[in-house]
């Protein structure tokens, strides 16, 4: 798919040009993309319907984690179905008002991700650190506050982002990437770019640096909790579950730290692995995140069961 590069002040509307390099394959990638997508709607889905329907799990743990599905299921949805249409039908162009809203979901629900990710290792703390005083610690109620908190953070400070995008002139409407990452739509601006990059990377840093700084320090609490435990059973149980989330964790930060650091800095990455590592960013975490719950908890495996045998009957 080749686009032309003329000059453009103040365009209307851009142009994804996909995974640069693999144009010629983007027909047969967008088939497991979709199945993917099929399969992160399911599952989070799925994770939403069991806990509201089982009473015995409207607790912290899987409030939490309710916030996280519905959260991955924004982040893909604002990506997926734009890029299949990308991929199958050479949709390219995107209005620019449709790009900045694109770009705000990404980032901004990304934000919230990781403030639900550190509420999660919180709670687990209290579960395991504290648990006579898990109760009274972190009531039902203080679950909505905290992730209220999560959700102001991540859009307060995507938002003054996607303001500074806004007063860009641009000099080229081809964006080099398959959805509307930050950094790639301000490098087609003319000039005055600085202020765009010095508040992207101080936000980036500042979200992902306090957050897994605090996630550490709170496994690293667990952990010393854990193996004071004096039965075998505790101790692997415990792990167990904490086993789930720390991959859900690894699983959200490193591709996204990579995908965020070689847009800035690693211009020896080749461009179409870095393209490609960042659409799998987006997809492959929230296909993950039910699968490695669903398999780690009992509850959500036995509610899943449950909820699968009430619509067998009913159909």
């Amino acid at each position: 798919m080749q686009f032309s590069n003329h000059s453009h002040q103040n365009p209307t509307s851009f142009l994804l040009m996909g995974i640069p390099g693999l144009e010629a394959s983007h027909f047969w990638i967008a088939f497991p993309f979709c199945s993917m997508y099929a399969l992160a709607v399911l599952g989070n889905t799925a994770v939403l319907l069991v806990v509201h329907s089982e009473p015995s799990l409207h607790q912290p743990m899987y409030l939490f984690l309710c916030m996280l599905s519905t959260i991955d299921l924004v982040l893909c949805t604002s990506t997926v179905p734009k890029l299949l249409a990308l991929f199958w039908t050479n949709a390219a162009e995107i209005a620019f008002e449709a790009c900045a809203t694109q770009m705000f979901f990404i980032h901004g629900f990304s934000a919230i991700e990781s403030g639900i990710l550190l509420a999660m290792a919180f709670d687990r703390y209290l579960a395991i650190c504290r648990p006579l005083h898990y109760g009274s610690l972190l009531p039902l109620e203080a679950v909505g506050k905290l992730g209220a908190v999560a959700v102001f953070r991540g859009l307060g400070l995507m938002t003054p982002l996607t303001c500074l995008l806004a007063r860009l002139s641009y000099c080229n409407r081809v964006v080099a990437h398959s959805y509307c990452e930050h950094m790639a739509v301000v490098k087609l601006a003319c000039r005055g770019t600085k202020p765009n990059n010095i508040y992207g990377i101080t936000a980036a840093t500042l979200v992902v640096g306090t957050d897994s700084i605090c996630i550490t320090v709170s496994y690293a609490l667990i952990l010393r909790a854990v193996l004071g435990l004096s039965s075998k059973e505790a101790r692997a149980k415990t792990f167990g579950t904490c086993g789930s989330h720390l991959g859900v964790i690894l699983l959200f930060y490193t591709p996204g730290l990579f995908s965020f650091y070689t847009q800035r800095f690693g211009q020896h990455v080749p461009h179409h692995i870095h393209i490609l590592l960042a659409d799998l960013y987006l997809v492959v975490p929230p296909m993950l995140n039910p699968i490695i719950y669903g398999m780690k908890t009992k509850q959500i495996r036995d509610g899943a069961l449950r909820l699968l045998k009430q619509v067998t009957v009913q159909s």
